[in-house]
């Protein structure tokens, strides 16, 4: 009996991924799911912190994608080797500091080096890229960059968009129906949308930004924040995790405020109160706040009336303000709510 021919999908918990893994998978092809993990995914982080509106459900994509499909889902930890990606990207970045063609380049050799492993002996990759669809990394012109700086060359199938560029190994050795594969372009979701029901999907991951923080203008801003406060471009993952959550108010240069919104985010910078100074409301309910950098005993006064602005006696003459040090030394500070008036919108990063 002949070995079947098996492909790796990138699977990042978009309906194009999900759509390019079933149409390889309904041509015979055995198809295994990669998913890397960089510490920017929205998935499985603020999703499970704070409350979502509307009906969407709290899941991990990537992973409720996999179990549509029935096919098996490796997910690696690659958070110290992207740094390089995003601190230095050969390609530069897009809108806001997402290095997407850097990005797509890097998860390509790395489900490549993965999946060309021995013990794994996969065929050929494939990924749910449609030309034209993104600005920085699917154009026509960044398709072949793609494929030949990450290593893999012709062994690189767009399920989506492959009638749209030349055929590829899998094409040419018949592991794949040329004819069975598709020809989108363009940011139109209407044909991906059309192939689903016709797959007999009924629910997918709306395409909303994607699933990185990246992408996002006020993550962004936090993070070259973050750079400009610490002196230089780096960071360790819980810098990256914090900056997903609360509001993040800068009063000064030299510290800066995470203030929680909901209950969720309180319980979740619970966990940072050994690490932070922190400051809590106790005369009215409110939330908690993480002191980052080196404040001044003067700092802690207009601290605490922050808080005291966003705690359930923001109307109230006074507010009793509890501040901790990671020590454990404690102190009670009563003071004024701060008006809006005095909260600068330069404030917030």
């Amino acid at each position: 009996m002949t070995e079947p021919i098996k492909a790796v999908a990138l699977i990042s918990g978009g309906l194009d991924s999900m759509l390019a893994a079933k149409v390889v998978m309904d041509q015979g092809v055995h198809v295994e799911g990669i998913n890397f993990f960089t510490g920017f995914c929205v998935e499985g982080h603020t999703h499970a912190i704070r409350a979502r509106k509307g009906s969407a459900p709290k899941r991990n994509n990537a992973l409720w994608v996999a179990e549509q499909l029935g096919i098996k889902l490796h997910i690696i930890d690659v958070i110290e080797e992207y740094k390089k990606v995003l601190l230095s990207p050969k390609h530069g970045y897009g809108q806001h500091l997402n290095p997407c063609l850097d990005c797509k380049i890097f998860m390509v050799r790395k489900a490549l080096a993965w999946g060309f492993m021995a013990e794994h002996g996969f065929d050929f990759i494939v990924t749910g890229e449609v030309i034209g669809q993104r600005p920085k990394s699917q154009r026509k012109a960044t398709m072949p960059v793609i494929a030949k700086e990450s290593g893999a060359d012709d062994r690189l199938l767009r399920p989506l968009c492959a009638q749209n560029l030349p055929p590829t190994l899998p094409e040419r050795e018949g592991w794949v129906d040329r004819d069975a594969l598709f020809g989108f372009q363009g940011r139109n979701r209407k044909p991906q949308i059309e192939l689903a029901q016709r797959l007999g999907f009924t629910e997918w991951a709306q395409p909303a930004g994607g699933c990185c923080f990246l992408t996002d203008a006020q993550y962004s801003r936090k993070l070259t924040d973050l750079w400009a406060a610490q002196g230089s471009k780096d960071y360790e993952l819980d810098d990256i995790m914090l900056l997903k959550v609360g509001r993040h108010i800068r009063p000064a240069p030299h510290f800066k405020l995470i203030v929680s919104r909901e209950e969720g985010e309180n319980r979740y910078l619970e966990g940072y109160r050994k690490r932070f100074l922190n400051l809590r409301p106790i005369s009215h309910l409110g939330p908690l706040c993480l002191v980052d950098g080196h404040p001044e005993p003067a700092d802690l006064e207009l601290a605490a009336r922050v808080v005291a602005r966003y705690s359930q006696g923001r109307e109230a003459a006074a507010v009793t303000v509890a501040a901790e040090d990671p020590n454990g030394e404690r102190r009670e500070l009563t003071v004024p709510p701060l008006a809006p008036a005095e909260l600068p919108s330069a404030w917030h990063v």
